[in-house]
């Protein structure tokens, strides 16, 4: 026992944490891959300590390796960043090597150390603990609203379609804010009627997205507050403006140190080409993987470029004579665009561009 007690302190090792709703599991591994022990505890703060506390007992820590960091794990890899560990984002191991060697929480705990000590697992989870994550907060609770709006309007208009012939001439052909703002002043009276009925639902429908139409213009305000108190220029760039320099704050993170370069954030975004080659072809094809939402939130900046912004509207000009299609000329413009933001991102260490030669 002294013999261990006195390893202890020298010996190297890795934490694998497989995390859930109420439980986390951990195992330890000593540098060469040697089981050390196993832990489950709470998901709560008592549990939290007594992890690190258990982690510390085996020696001297190289990493905790934590599944779900954007999740379950949100609570666990915070508070070990809080304390000096270095926590590390583990995805689940893939569906072969789950048929081959089982599935508990243990071996997805002892996976994930071995992702670690292996070097496979290398990317270091969003610290969630300031300004973005209340950008983060907030566009969830916007962009919920804005799915429960549409969802209003369109059941609405399909009501219109199948309501009473009499009601259904008066609302036929409105434009959408005179629709809603008529049918937000129907009177059902006593509900005897199918014609009752009708006029209570279309009522009910334009109330709520008369109040979802407030509660989105409030997230709004403070989308724009935040986003133009983290990152101005990038608010004031063309194309861009607060809700797509939110989605692309999200993406980075707190820390967005934590991306290495701008390439590695141009394969976040899904921006970046993959190899394709066999034999004596060098091809690349689109990447489909990266984050959707930041994808999506650049084909918006594209789009307005495309529309109204000239140097890009030259650039698309030159392209085309040059034989490149649409979607080929859209790809590049993705790809200029994520490159420039990466500049507002890190302003101290390249220049930021110019929101009139950015193109």
């Amino acid at each position: 026992m002294d013999s261990i007690a006195q390893q202890a302190p020298t010996r190297k090792v890795a934490i694998g944490v497989d995390t859930h709703k109420h439980i986390h599991v951990a195992v330890a591994l000593d540098e060469l891959g040697g089981r050390l022990g196993e832990l489950t505890v709470s998901a709560d703060s008592g549990g939290y300590v007594r992890l690190a506390q258990w982690a510390v007992g085996h020696g001297r820590i190289l990493a905790f390796g934590i599944e779900g960091t954007g999740s379950y794990g949100a609570g666990v890899a915070s508070h070990l960043h809080r304390q000096g560990h270095r926590v590390i984002e583990v995805n689940r191991p893939d569906r072969r090597e789950r048929r081959l060697n089982g599935k508990s929480d243990s071996l997805d705990a002892e996976n994930a150390a071995r992702s670690v000590l292996s070097g496979r697992a290398i990317a270091t989870p969003k610290a969630a603990d300031g300004q973005i994550e209340m950008l983060r907060q907030i566009k969830i609770a916007k962009d919920t609203a804005v799915k429960a709006r549409t969802q209003a309007i369109v059941t609405l208009k399909t009501l219109v379609v199948t309501a009473p012939p009499d009601l259904r001439e008066q609302l036929d052909g409105l434009p959408k804010m005179a629709l809603i703002e008529r049918c937000a002043g129907l009177r059902p009276g006593p509900m005897t009627t199918p014609l009752a009925a009708t006029k209570h639902s279309l009522r009910e429908l334009a109330r709520r997205w008369q109040l979802l139409q407030v509660e989105i213009r409030g997230h709004e305000r403070h989308l724009e507050i935040l986003t133009s108190a983290a990152a101005p220029a990038m608010v004031a760039a063309f194309g861009i403006g607060a809700d797509t320099a939110a989605e692309m704050l999200i993406v980075a993170g707190d820390n967005p140190d934590r991306i290495r370069s701008e390439p590695a954030w141009a394969k976040l975004c899904g921006v970046c080409p993959i190899p394709a080659s066999s034999g004596m072809t060098n091809r690349h094809r689109l990447n489909r993987g990266g984050h959707r939402q930041a994808n999506a939130a650049l084909y918006r900046t594209v789009i307005v470029r495309l529309r109204f912004h000239q140097p890009t509207i030259d650039y698309v000009a030159r392209r085309t004579a040059e034989g490149r299609t649409k979607s080929e000329i859209i790809r590049c413009l993705k790809r200029y665009v994520a490159r420039e933001i990466w500049a507002y991102l890190h302003p101290d260490r390249h220049a930021v561009p110019q929101p009139e030669l950015a193109a």
